[in-house]
């Protein structure tokens, strides 16, 4: 074993990882560059609160089609033409975000969007994983949710340095354009070194062996991880997959004894779905919005969002270094119980306190609480469910399924997704920030209990070991 870890090419693995990730980046800065614009689409497509939702929201439609297609087109494609495609849309999407002149047009470039970020979020960890040996797998898909958490970052920063340079997010800044435009147009950068390194790394092994092209899949193997272990590696792919000849399908999710959904398919639901309904991506998307609910300028509020980036990268950056050694399960409950007390602590902090004549919630001394619960929970979201559910749907399923198990998963990931960001602004005017924030309390509880009851350690396991 030692002298087969002695042959693995571990810069190359992880030049090639670090390509992924960029996926992972655009993903993060997508998703979060929103959340600085959203006054500015309020003041230039006339919106209410529901049409902003929408607006805000409309991404997340293109990222469950994005997800589903993905997942089920890479089998057929190949993971790396996906990722190529997804890079694609990701520039089309920053581009026409900014120039939009209508909601409509708006919210069509941003479902592109959504298809570049679903597909991305769902074939970056399982391209990943399919060209990681066991030992560093998790670190390195780990590296996905840090460069998701530094995209966000990045979207913060921007938006922040943008802004303030504009005056405020709907000033004329540059060329005459609203600033909350060049906020998009920043993401053409990284999209466009994305679309370049992507033609510099390999088509997945796994994938190539699915496809029975397993000369070129053991010439990779064998650049991976050296002349004698490519070898075995493909004989065991080969090995793992039901019938050679017999091309990866929906119906394969499906426990032929039983007519019923293999458990495995549950649980990756189960997953996806979680990390969603604890309201993380409320955070993510309406963090300048809540802020200035509770009394900050859009300014300090946009500041705060940087904090928590730094914060949420901290928790990446942790959980990197131990998952390989202390495992997946011991993180994703870790995470759960530190987020339950943390949000809990939110919603008392939104219970005691008062209102301004504009509605605007008065917390006085336990502002600070509020700030530091706020940080607690995004540290232990980014600690645990952040990376390490993306880890375990990237090794979870078996080489025959884990295309469609991701397409299942990856969509039921992005519909909670959708529907925690599309009721926010209404439980915010409904039940307010202390009800809206005891569903998600209460939903982190329950995670804890779906962890330990249904999540299985896959840590050190290759993925020719996993079951379903």
């Amino acid at each position: 074993m030692k002298d087969s870890k002695e042959k693995e090419n571990l810069i190359f693995i992880f030049l090639i990882s670090v390509v992924a990730t960029i996926g992972g980046f655009l993903f993060g800065f997508d998703s979060g560059v929103i959340n600085g614009t959203v006054d500015g689409l309020k003041l230039a497509f006339s919106s209410d609160s529901v049409g902003t939702g929408f607006n805000v929201a409309s991404m997340l439609l293109g990222c469950g089609v994005g997800a589903f297609i993905a997942g089920r087109l890479s089998d057929i494609v190949g993971r790396k033409t996906v990722l190529l495609l997804s890079s694609s849309l990701f520039i089309a999407s920053a581009w026409g975000s900014g120039i939009a002149i209508s909601s409509t047009e708006f919210v069509v470039y941003r479902v592109i969007g959504g298809l570049a970020v679903g597909a991305a979020s769902v074939i970056a960890p399982a391209y990943i994983s399919e060209i990681a040996p066991a030992n560093i797998r998790g670190k390195l898909i780990t590296i996905q949710q840090v460069a998701i958490i530094f995209g966000l970052f990045s979207a913060f920063v921007s938006n922040y340095v943008v802004a303030n340079m504009a005056g405020v997010s709907t000033a004329p800044f540059w060329w005459g354009y609203e600033a909350w435009r060049w906020m998009f147009w920043i993401e053409l950068f990284p999209a466009a070194l994305f679309l370049a390194s992507l033609f510099f790394i390999p088509e997945s092994p796994r994938f190539l062996v699915m496809k029975q092209s397993s000369k070129r899949a053991l010439a990779i193997l064998q650049k991976l991880y050296g002349q004698e272990a490519g070898q075995r590696k493909l004989l065991e792919i080969e090995a793992s997959l039901v019938k050679k000849d017999r091309k990866p399908k929906f119906s394969d999710l499906i426990d032929k004894t039983r007519n019923r959904l293999r458990p495995i398919v549950w649980v990756g639901v189960g997953l996806a779905t979680f990390q969603q309904l604890v309201g993380i991506n409320v955070v993510f998307y309406y963090g300048a919005v809540l802020w200035q609910a509770v009394g900050f300028s859009e300014a300090d509020a946009l500041l705060i969002n940087v904090i928590s980036g730094a914060v949420s990268i901290a928790g990446c950056v942790i959980t990197m270094f131990l998952i390989d050694r202390l495992g997946r399960k011991p993180f994703l409950i870790i995470g759960s119980i530190g987020m339950s007390i943390s949000l809990a602590f939110m919603v008392f902090t939104f219970v005691n306190s008062s209102s301004d004549i504009n509605g605007n919630l008065i917390l006085g001394g336990l502002g600070s609480v509020a700030l530091i619960s706020a940080n607690a929970y995004v540290f232990f979201f980014n600690l645990s469910w952040g990376p390490v559910m993306w880890v375990l749907l990237g090794e979870m399923f078996p080489n025959q399924i884990r295309g469609s198990g991701l397409a299942v998963s990856g969509l039921a990931q992005w519909l909670a997704n959708f529907a925690v960001t599309m009721t926010f602004p209404l439980m915010l005017t409904g039940i307010g920030l202390a009800g809206a924030y005891s569903i998600y309390t209460t939903c982190a509880l329950l995670s804890v209990f779906f962890v330990f009851k249904f999540v299985r350690e896959t840590a050190g396991n290759e993925l020719e070991q996993m079951q379903g």
